[in-house]
């Protein structure tokens, strides 16, 4: 939570003294007078209002304005749908030169996406989910990994070997461990370290020699 303590001659420019220096409007801030301001007597004793001004947060709020002030930065006129679940958001983006923020394989909009998630949790009690998408990017990307990963699986038994996925994000290893769980004849690790951690598929008849031959060595 940001909050700062500041002292003025009036509780009204001392507030108005915090507003700025936190950039918010007054709408976004709880304000506490912890001393009222006072005269004194005959010039002694006076003193100065100190308040203690609280931002607050929005997390929401501050990844959408984000957004938009990048794209104003950019000079780029995009057009920003949001849609929330809980704590679960979507920036659904549109425009004429949106692909361009799409990138060669999501690696654009990924990098978007990571910077939204860092400013709008910057300051939130909890974490809120973004997801950055565009022209449907996201669901298109989604199948296409789910078809890979089930023709890779298919390749694994037949071969009766692993095959090694090339790395990705978590987000997408994911969507292929999902899309392989229900299958008996495969099951799926992730090795490495980030950011080249990937997925192994391995066929479960591998599973079971290894079982075997541990079984025989003790």
């Amino acid at each position: 939570m940001r909050m700062i303590s500041v002292s003025a001659a009036t509780v009204e420019l001392a507030v108005a003294d915090g507003l700025k220096q936190l950039k918010v409007g007054r709408e976004r801030a709880e304000v506490i007078v912890k001393t009222a301001p006072s005269k004194g007597f005959l010039g002694f004793g006076a003193r100065h209002a100190v308040v203690e001004i609280c931002i607050i947060e929005d997390p929401v709020k501050d990844a959408e304005l984000f957004l938009r002030e990048m794209f104003v930065a950019m000079r780029m006129a995009v057009k920003v749908e949001k849609k929330s679940k809980g704590r679960d958001v979507t920036f659904e983006l549109s425009g004429d030169r949106v692909a361009l923020l799409i990138g060669k394989h999501g690696k654009t909009l990924d990098a978007i996406q990571v910077l939204v998630n860092a400013i709008g949790n910057k300051y939130a009690v909890k974490s809120y989910r973004f997801v950055i998408d565009a022209q449907g990017y996201r669901e298109r990307h989604r199948q296409k990994l789910i078809y890979d990963a089930k023709k890779l699986a298919d390749k694994a038994v037949i071969l009766g070997r692993e095959i090694y996925l090339e790395p990705m994000v978590s987000s997408d290893r994911k969507v292929i461990h999902a899309a392989l769980q229900s299958r008996k004849d495969v099951f799926t690790q992730s090795r490495g370290e980030e950011p080249k951690r990937a997925i192994v598929i391995i066929p479960q008849s591998l599973r079971v020699k290894d079982h075997s031959s541990r079984e025989l060595v003790q």
